[in-house]
């Protein structure tokens, strides 16, 4: 029986139930298997992909929407993997179509590593920020930070989904309320009993991932950092939005090191709707 060529197999949805084969195209591309954080997208987010006769799969991405459900106002796009053996072939290009024929109208976004940033480009995103990703083991040096900073509550809940939609111009409460079982840590910064930032480090192979990060200003985003770190022995990782050259600075004065650079990217709309000023690190790059 001939082989169907790769241009006629057809795109689907996928779900929780292709997980295993999401991560294996994770590891065929040289990636960490993160099945922790494939499992998240896949239940808050729509997964695309294509089977391989062969088995397993020719490729992946995942769309997190945001805002009112039967009209999301923003789509992030993250995980565009494409099997090393099929790489090269348009394959990648075919899915983005795909996912931007399918979103019709919403504005979307993404973090673009160098090796893609050609192809978005091509399709149409804009070039409207900079990430940089950091990575180490915190080491406390110099004054601790003075913000006061504590274990988030179930009761914090409804003031952290405030403040997460009034920083980052959108609803996110089916991500959001999620963190209490996705993350080892989450933590928010009070003062005089209203919660001025919150902040989740979660757990990605060896590492623990610190995001979301928002915070009211920079010293609050320290404390919220400096109180994660206290809390795990593995090392920091974390992408921080480039124009906070201040928490970048502080961060790698204890021990996290530059490890790159993505581009974020926007289609549909001129730049990311939100405070950025408050917005400091993303929940993860494929998501914001």
């Amino acid at each position: 029986m001939p082989i169907p060529s790769l241009a006629a197999l057809p795109i689907r949805r996928l779900t929780l139930r292709d997980l295993h084969a999401c991560a294996d195209l994770s590891v065929d591309r040289g990636w960490p298997r993160e099945e922790h954080k494939w499992r998240l997208l896949l239940a808050a987010g729509k997964g695309y992909g294509i089977d391989d006769p062969a088995g397993g799969l020719v490729t992946a991405c995942v769309i997190t929407e945001y805002g009112p459900y039967s009209q999301p106002d923003l789509g992030a796009i993250g995980m565009v993997l494409v099997a090393e053996r099929h790489a090269r072939q348009g394959i990648g290009r075919r899915l983005m179509r795909h996912v931007l024929s399918t979103m019709d109208t919403t504005p979307l976004t993404l973090h673009a590593t160098p090796y893609g940033r050609p192809l978005y480009e091509e399709l149409g995103f804009k070039v409207t920020g900079r990430a940089e990703m950091l990575q180490g083991h915190f080491t406390p040096v110099g004054p601790a930070p003075t913000m006061s900073t504590r274990p988030a509550t179930a009761e914090d809940l409804a003031a952290i989904l405030r403040l997460d939609e009034e920083v980052l111009g959108t609803d996110r409460t089916h991500l959001i309320t999620r963190l209490p079982a996705f993350a080892d840590q989450l933590r928010v910064a009070e003062e005089n009993g209203r919660i001025l930032g919150y902040a989740a480090a979660w757990p990605n192979m060896h590492t623990h991932v610190v995001g979301p990060l928002i915070a009211r200003d920079s010293e609050t985003a320290q404390a919220l950092l400096a109180s994660l770190a206290a809390g795990t022995d593995r090392p920091l990782r974390t992408d921080i939005d480039v124009r906070h050259e201040g928490l970048l600075e502080w961060a790698k004065e204890r021990g996290l090191a530059s490890v790159a650079f993505n581009a974020v990217m926007t289609y549909g709309i001129p730049e990311l709707p939100g405070d950025w000023s408050r917005r400091f690190a993303p929940l993860t790059v494929a998501a914001v």
